[in-house]
């Protein structure tokens, strides 16, 4: 089984202004293929051909270098395409925004803490929301391709919300503005799927 480039959910340019066309055509068009394609080539003929990526990540060898950093930049990815669309923004509502609340005190409070994972995240990285088995939510970040899901990594959990801090993902708009990237996102998260993503783990 090989694993396939997914189609953005929606036209490049539909992130405009918060995050624009070049990037998207670039970031999903280059930057995911090629994670995918050396997926592929890093699973290929092993015994972990015809598994899922969440079986592949949750038994990763941490030391096998080819199959952490694609292993991760193929699923976050495909992870953080879903969680937005141009018909995003606005904040939780139900039970994700229960949980948010339990943990965080406070949907600012989560914003706060989920944007200082993201601005501080030395060099290339992710910030993610997880949730953990039994449904409580925890904010955390990861350097490079990293992954909640593999063994050993900060927070642990099932990402259901990521954001992409590695530079390919904003400078291009942003320059060395991290910050103002950071806080557009939140102007096209997909709560909804980002809440579909909570019942489905919890």
């Amino acid at each position: 089984m090989s694993f396939e480039l997914p189609s953005l959910p929606y036209a490049h340019d539909a992130l405009e202004p918060h995050i624009d066309t070049r990037t998207m055509e670039i970031h999903h068009g280059k930057h995911h293929a090629g994670y995918t394609n050396k997926l592929n080539a890093a699973v290929q003929g092993t015994e972990l051909d015809g598994k899922s990526m969440e079986e592949i990540l949750g038994n990763l060898d941490m030391s096998n270098g080819a199959l952490r950093n694609n292993g991760g930049g193929y699923y976050n990815h495909c992870l953080f395409w879903e969680v937005m669309s141009p018909n995003g923004g606005g904040r939780p509502s139900g039970e994700l925004a229960q949980a948010i609340n339990d943990a965080c005190g406070s949907f600012d409070a989560f914003k706060d803490a989920f944007s200082t994972a993201a601005k501080t995240q030395f060099g290339s990285g992710w910030a993610w929301l997880c949730v953990h088995k039994g449904g409580k939510v925890e904010v955390c970040s990861t350097p490079n391709q990293d992954n909640p899901m593999m063994p050993g990594v900060t927070c642990g959990g099932t990402p259901i919300l990521g954001l992409d801090v590695w530079e390919h993902a904003y400078y291009l708009k942003y320059q060395n503005r991290r910050p103002d990237y950071v806080e557009a996102f939140f102007n096209v998260i997909n709560w909804d799927k980002v809440a579909e993503n909570y019942a489905k783990n919890k």
